[in-house]
């Protein structure tokens, strides 16, 4: 699913506040279903008060005073009459409804068991008549879903003299009203989970983060600082066990280089020995070979020791200033009959290794003017990335083997150049010392078939 967040973090907030969503949806959904209900109960124990308290008062009233007090009680959502017969012949042969169940329930607990009463609600559609009876609205039961106008009770009872009191009593529609208070603490509840759910995952995910940079940071320096081993007990144990991974690592190329490392400066003494023996040969002809395959291996012997230096390299780090530094390769590589052009200039200095930075330029440009004759060197500076492209005129390299370039001791002759030596280190370290400085180093042919080489190091390398 695209619209899903790729972080943790993300995906964790999503889950937290889509369960909250829908809690709080079917707390309310129940909230206002029992809101309604009991409004409904509340205000039809009110009409139920009100039909006891008319009937009550007109018990221990006269005929003569009965007259007054209906017409003082009347209003237009409370309608009185009174009349000598219930006439609900029709109305008995009707099942009472559940709610007119509940309302002649409670009018029965009230007035008395014995009481005649019957109940029936129904829809106001239209406006009574003043004075009229109510029992031509309610002879007929109508329900009230669906219909205009607020529901109404209408309740009959039977006074103590046997005249039948009938009351229209308007059911307030205020009950069905939203209760915006309950929905502003809902939402007020809802965004402050938001919030802590969204600062809560992040401080949990954190140590999870931070452990996916060590991890991405130790393929570039193996003798980084190690993970600080902190937060939850499953991230702390993944940091433990990182940081003695690397330990292992850092050990295991360090053992490895040493022993390299020595070994090809031991191999010096016995290269040595065997020039000097060379040169006693009569054999002219043995004689120029065995210094042609001495030359080789002691080339090689010498590109080993500049690659492990270049793959472990204990040099400070301190600001440099590149421009400088492209100005004495440039003045260097003049004065062997190289041409090298520099276009652009970094905007300031460097915090990097120099002398390694040195050599990782130098092999570079060694490299584009040994098979292209001509190095063009561009400059690009940014707040966050220097970068430097190095591109030759040569006839460039297969498609194939772009990748094979940066391999220790691969070298493509037969597409670069037939007079050219060298061991296949020289890019192999420049790309180490990249790395080593938290950059990369890609390679590329050009629109002109020549080699193109790009360096990215980044400002906040150290």
């Amino acid at each position: 699913m695209r619209w899903l967040p790729r972080s943790l973090s993300g995906r964790l907030v999503i889950v937290f506040v889509g369960g909250l969503i829908l809690a709080q949806v079917v707390s309310l959904s129940i909230l206002l279903q029992d809101r309604g209900e009991f409004l409904a109960r509340a205000s039809g124990m009110q009409s139920v008060m009100r039909v006891v308290n008319i009937a009550q008062l007109l018990d221990s009233s006269d005929a003569s005073e009965r007259d007054r007090i209906i017409r003082v009680l009347r209003s237009p959502q409370l309608k009185i009459s009174l009349q000598a017969s219930a006439g609900r012949t029709k109305r008995e042969m009707l099942d009472p409804s559940a709610q007119e169940t509940v309302f002649l329930s409670m009018l029965r607990h009230k007035l008395g068991s014995d009481r005649e009463v019957w109940v029936n609600i129904r829809a106001r559609t239209s406006a009574m008549p003043r004075g009229a009876p109510a029992l031509e609205h309610g002879a007929h039961r109508v329900r009230t879903e669906g219909r205009g106008g607020p529901p109404a009770l209408v309740a009959h009872v039977r006074l103590q003299d046997g005249v039948w009191l009938s009351v229209d009593s308007t059911l307030e529609p205020q009950t069905m009203s939203w209760p915006y208070r309950a929905l502003v603490s809902a939402l007020v509840l809802l965004m402050a989970v938001i919030a802590l759910a969204w600062f809560g995952v992040r401080w949990v995910t954190r140590p999870l983060k931070d452990f996916a940079q060590a991890a991405e940071r130790l393929g570039e320096n193996i003798d980084r600082a190690p993970l600080p081993e902190k937060g939850p007990t499953e991230v702390v144990s993944a940091a433990r066990a990182l940081n003695e991974m690397q330990a292992r690592l850092s050990k295991y190329l360090s053992d490895r280089t040493r022993i390299l490392t020595a070994m090809s400066h031991d191999l010096k003494t016995p290269i040595t020995r065997m020039r000097l023996r060379a040169e006693l040969l009569e054999h002219e002809v043995t004689q120029a070979k065995f210094k042609q395959d001495l030359a080789e291996l002691e080339a090689m012997v010498s590109g080993t020791l500049d690659y492990m230096r270049g793959v472990q390299d204990g040099e400070p780090v301190r600001t440099t200033d590149i421009n400088l530094l492209l100005k004495l390769l440039q003045t260097d590589s003049g004065e062997l009959g190289h041409v090298v052009h520099i276009d652009g200039q970094a905007h300031s200095e460097l915090l990097c290794r120099p002398q390694s930075l040195k050599r990782c330029l130098a092999n570079l440009i060694e490299n584009a003017v040994k098979y292209g004759e001509v190095a063009h060197v561009q400059i690009t500076d940014s707040r966050q990335m220097l970068q430097i492209v190095i591109e030759d005129e040569g006839a460039g390299v297969a498609a194939n083997e772009l990748a094979m370039l940066f391999e220790p001791f691969y070298r493509v002759e037969g597409s670069r150049s037939r007079d050219t030596g060298g061991t296949g280190l020289g890019l192999s370290i420049a790309r180490s010392i990249a790395v080593l400085h938290g950059g990369s180093l890609h390679a590329e042919n050009t629109e002109h078939r020549g080699l193109r080489l790009t360096l990215r190091l980044p400002r906040a390398s150290s």
